[in-house]
């Protein structure tokens, strides 16, 4: 493929719907493939939206978090992706009441970089703890924003 074949290049945050408003939500069971479930739900949504050179660093966090929250949590697991002012809001809700945590990790180690990566990645990122509700909502809600121009390097 040459220069003339490829498809023009969207800046960050200028493809069609760039300016709409949007939220789409992914129910994950407590299986350990949701991560990559989320990622390739995630990558879809970004693409629909021309929103594609968000869609490397989005994936990251998203399946980070959405790892950590099937690792760290017995239930099932929802992802959120909301899209206002060109910035995108990923939360994960999980039944763990469990903050997530910034590990001390040596070169060797296999886990444990998670929180740093989401940290490095992120233009923010928080978490809310979520009381016991008269449905049986609990656990948390750990969310990070992307900024419209967040590619990664």
């Amino acid at each position: 493929m040459n220069a003339k074949d490829e498809p023009p290049r969207t800046p960050p945050g200028e493809g069609a719907g760039a300016d709409d408003e949007w939220d789409y939500s992914l129910q994950i069971p407590h299986d350990l493939r949701g991560a990559g479930i989320a990622r390739c739900t995630l990558r879809a949504v970004l693409n629909a939206y021309g929103l594609a050179p968000m869609i490397e660093v989005a994936q990251l966090v998203a399946a980070e978090l959405v790892a950590n929250a099937l690792e760290h949590s017995s239930g099932p697991v929802s992802l959120r992706l909301h899209w206002r002012e060109r910035n995108l809001r990923l939360g994960v809700w999980d039944t763990s009441p469990a903050k997530p945590e910034f590990l001390s990790v040596t070169d060797e180690a296999e886990h444990g970089r998670g929180m740093w990566l989401v940290t490095g990645l992120a233009a923010a990122w928080g978490c809310h703890l979520l009381g016991e509700e008269p449905f049986g909502l609990a656990g948390k809600l750990v969310w990070a924003d992307i900024a419209a121009g967040s590619a990664a390097a």
